[in-house]
């Protein structure tokens, strides 16, 4: 399972936005270049996230994006589901659907497994703010796996 590129690229311009934009406008233009996301994907994506009241734009002379809201309130789940990316991890079709992926329509035997760890995935990206992200704070937030089993001993 993968993060779709609409989701990874908007998190990426949206960090670009905070860490840049903090005192001014900044233009889908600066953030294209200086991410190396195409400027026509940009602007859609940014359609998607203003619409989802995450960016407002600014007209005129220094015109372009600031943040709607303060980088720690921005969380990186937002973001994602702002440019209708939901973060799935089975194959079935709609997210509740009582349809499974297999032949007849009853769901595979891994079903509740790849579902539950969409649920951590999405309850992961809940809890990380855009200034996490853009303060470099994300690694301090994951133990290592012996971290755990250590604990337990």
């Amino acid at each position: 399972m993968r993060l779709s590129t609409k989701g990874r690229y908007a998190v990426m311009a949206m960090a670009d936005l905070a860490r840049n934009g903090r005192d001014r406008a900044v233009s889908l233009a600066e953030i294209a270049a200086r991410q190396e996301i195409s400027l026509s994907y940009l602007e859609q994506l940014f359609a998607r996230l203003r619409k989802g009241a995450l960016v407002k734009s600014v007209r005129g002379p220094g015109g372009g994006y600031r943040l709607a809201r303060e980088a720690q309130d921005t969380m990186i789940a937002d973001i994602v589901l702002a440019v209708d990316e939901p973060i799935r991890a089975t194959r079935c079709v709609g997210a509740g659907s009582p349809r499974g992926c297999m032949i007849k329509g009853e769901r595979c035997i891994t079903h509740h497994l790849w579902e539950d760890l969409g649920s951590e995935i999405h309850a992961y990206l809940a809890s990380v703010s855009l200034e996490d992200v853009v303060e470099n704070r994300t690694r301090q937030r994951r133990q290592p796996a012996s971290a755990g089993l250590e604990a337990a001993a």
